[in-house]
C-alpha cells in the first residue's frame, strides 16, 4: 500500500480521487514545517502541496522513502527541484487547471475597471447616488495589448473579441499563422505595441527581462487614459512607476491581483481613484480548485499504481546511458535556443535544426527537445524540459524542421539553429570542445569563435577600423570587463557582427553609447547559464 501526505488544503473532489483509488492509502496534515514536515515526508511514498508549504533541501535530507511530489498548480518555486532530482524524487505540476479561471478574472478586472464597479458600489453603500460621476468606458472599438500569448493569454484574447476589441499582442514564439487564426495583431515589440493600445494585460513569467517591464519609460508612451491589468505574476509592473502613472493623469486606471511582495496589505495604490486590486484571486474559483485537485492526484495515483510520469518539471524520459553520451551536445543545443530567445525579433512562424557530422548519427529527436526547452524556457508561465518543449512550441503554431547530415565541416560535430519570422532569419552555430565546452561558431552568416556561457554581447557593425576599440574603451569606462572577443565579417570593410564575453552585463547607459556610434547598427545582450551549469532534467 502507498501513502500519499496531502500537505496543503486539497477540494474535496481531489481527496475523493485519492480515498478511492486501489493501493493508495492518503493523510492530510496541513501546516508543517521544519522537523514536522520532514518527518511526514520521510514517512510518505508521494506528496500533494499547493503554495502554502515549502518543501527544502532540509526537509528532503535523509529521505529514503519518498519518491515523487506533485504541486496542486502551476508554480513549483517553493519546491527544492535540484534536491529532489538528486534523490530521484520526480516533481510534477498542473498547468492547464488555472487557466480559464485566470483568464475570466483578467477580463472580470477590465470590465469592473472600464465601468467604475467597485467605487460606484460603495458610494452606494455610503448613501450617494453619484450616476455623472462614475461614467465608464465601454470596452468595444477599444484595443487591448496582451503580452504574453500563452494558454492563458489567448484565452483572455478570444473574450476581447467577443466584446469586439480589436487585440494586438507581443509574443516572440506565437507565429504569425496561430495569431491570424486568433484574430491578434502582432507587434514587434514593446515600443510599437504601447502607443496604440487602451488597455494592457501581461500573460507572461517574472523574470529579468520581464521585470519592470512596465515602468515610467513604458508609461510615458502609452495613450493617456490607458489602464492596465495584470493577473500573472507581481513585479512585471513597477508598482511605484504606477503610482505616478496614475497622480499625472497619464493612467485612467489599474487593477491588480498580484503583488511584488505577497501577501501585500499595504500599498500606495489600495485606495486610490482609479484603482482596483484582490488578493491574487485569478484561481481561486470553486472550477479551478477543483480542477487542480482532480489533476494532482490523478498524477500521483497513476505514478504510484502504474509509474506513468507526466507534467514533470525535473525529470525526463531519457535513460542513464543515453543521457551520459549526450549530455554535452544536449547542453549546446539547449544554449543556442536560448541565445536565439534572446536575439530574434518578430513572432516565429518556424524553426529549422541542422546537425552535421557525427552527432547526426545520436538521438536528434532529443537534441531539437533541448534547443525548444533553451528557446521557450524564459518565454511562457510554466515549466519547460525536453519532455514537453516541443509539443509547447507546436501548440504556438511554430514549424520545426529538422536536417540531418553525418558529412564532417569544420568540426567533427556541429548544430545550426535558425528561427524565421515574418521578418528575417536568425541564426546561430555550436559544437563542443573536448566533453564539456560549448562554443558558438556563428552568429547568422558570419565564422566566429565564442565562449557560449556567461555574458555575451552580440553587436552588428561595419568593418571599419576602431570600432572593437571603441566598444572596449566604453566599457571600460563602465567598469565593464571582457573575458574574451570575437569578430566574425564577410569581406574587408563589408558587414561584421562582434561577441563579447563579460564577466558581468553591462548596464543601459554604456549600451546606449555603444549604439551611439553611427557605425553599429544593433546590439544585444545575451544572458547564458555559467560554463557547466545545467538545467536539472539535464543532470544525472
Amino acid at each position: 500500500m502507498s501513502k500519499v501526505v496531502v500537505l496543503d488544503e486539497l477540494a474535496a473532489e481531489g481527496l475523493n480521487r485519492l480515498a478511492t483509488a486501489e493501493g493508495v492509502d492518503h493523510e492530510v496534515i496541513v501546516g508543517l514545517k521544519g522537523p514536522a514536515l520532514r518527518a511526514a515526508l520521510a514517512d510518505a511514498d508521494g506528496a500533494i502541496c499547493r503554495s502554502g508549504v515549502r518543501i527544502t533541501e532540509a526537509e528532503l535530507a535523509g529521505n529514503r522513502r519518498l519518491r515523487a511530489i506533485v504541486r496542486a498548480g502551476v508554480g513549483t518555486d517553493n519546491i527544492d527541484k535540484t534536491a529532489a532530482t538528486r534523490m530521484g524524487i520526480v516533481v510534477m505540476n498542473t498547468p492547464t487547471g488555472n487557466t480559464l479561471s485566470t483568464a475570466e478574472h483578467t477580463f472580470a478586472l477590465i470590465l469592473a475597471l472600464s465601468r467604475n464597479i467597485a467605487p460606484a458600489y460603495h458610494g452606494l453603500i455610503e448613501g450617494r447616488w453619484d450616476r455623472t460621476l462614475y461614467t465608464g468606458s465601454q470596452l468595444a472599438d477599444k484595443t487591448l495589448g496582451i503580452v504574453g500569448l500563452g494558454r492563458i493569454g489567448q484565452e483572455v484574447a478570444m473574450r476581447a473579441k467577443a466584446f469586439q476589441m480589436q487585440v494586438i499582442g507581443l509574443d516572440p514564439f506565437l507565429s504569425p499563422e496561430r495569431a491570424s487564426e486568433l484574430g491578434i495583431q502582432l507587434a514587434h515589440d514593446l515600443d510599437e505595441l504601447l502607443p496604440t493600445i487602451d488597455y494592457l494585460t501581461v500573460h507572461t513569467p517574472l523574470t529579468s527581462e520581464t521585470r519592470h517591464l512596465i515602468s515610467l519609460r513604458e508609461i510615458a508612451k502609452l495613450k493617456p487614459g490607458a489602464r492596465l491589468i495584470n493577473c500573472a505574476r507581481g513585479g512585471i509592473y513597477d508598482e511605484t512607476a504606477l503610482v505616478e502613472g496614475l497622480q499625472s493623469g497619464k493612467l485612467a486606471g489599474v487593477a491588480l491581483d498580484v503583488y511584488g511582495q505577497e501577501p501585500c496589505t499595504q500599498s500606495p495604490l489600495f485606495g486610490a481613484p482609479g484603482v482596483l486590486c484582490t488578493p491574487h484571486l485569478g484561481a481561486s474559483t470553486e472550477e479551478a480548485q477543483t480542477q487542480v485537485a482532480l489533476e494532482a492526484a490523478g498524477l500521483i495515483v497513476n505514478f504510484l499504481t502504474k509509474g506513468e510520469i507526466r507534467h514533470a518539471v525535473n525529470v525526463t524520459s531519457i535513460d542513464q546511458k543515453t543521457l551520459a553520451s549526450l549530455r554535452g551536445y544536449l547542453d549546446v543545443a539547449y544554449r543556442l535556443g536560448m541565445v536565439l530567445a534572446q536575439i530574434h525579433r518578430g513572432g516565429a512562424a518556424r524553426c529549422l535544426l541542422n546537425y552535421r557530422g557525427d552527432v547526426a548519427n545520436k538521438d536528434t529527436r532529443l537534441l531539437s527537445a533541448a534547443f525548444c526547452a533553451g528557446l521557450l524556457q524564459q518565454a511562457i508561465d510554466e515549466e519547460v524540459n525536453v519532455v514537453n518543449s516541443e509539443l509547447l512550441l507546436r501548440e504556438r503554431g511554430i514549424e520545426l524542421i529538422e536536417q540531418s547530415s553525418s558529412e564532417k565541416g569544420a568540426f567533427t560535430s556541429s548544430i545550426t539553429a535558425s528561427v524565421e519570422t515574418d521578418e528575417k532569419k536568425y541564426t546561430v552555430g555550436g559544437t563542443l570542445f573536448g566533453n564539456e565546452m560549448p562554443r558558438l561558431f556563428r552568429v547568422d552568416g558570419y565564422r566566429l569563435e565564442a565562449y557560449l556561457d556567461g555574458n555575451l554581447f552580440v553587436f552588428h557593425h561595419q568593418d571599419v577600423p576602431g570600432i572593437i576599440g571603441l566598444v572596449g574603451t566604453i566599457f571600460g569606462t563602465h567598469n565593464v570587463n571582457i573575458a574574451q572577443m570575437a569578430v566574425g565579417r564577410d569581406q574587408p570593410g563589408g558587414q561584421a557582427v562582434g561577441v563579447l564575453n563579460l564577466d558581468g552585463p553591462p548596464g543601459d547607459k554604456a549600451i546606449d553609447e555603444v549604439l551611439k556610434h553611427p557605425h553599429i547598427d544593433n546590439a544585444q545582450v545575451v544572458e547564458l547559464p555559467p560554463a557547466g551549469q545545467m538545467p536539472i532534467w539535464l543532470q544525472g
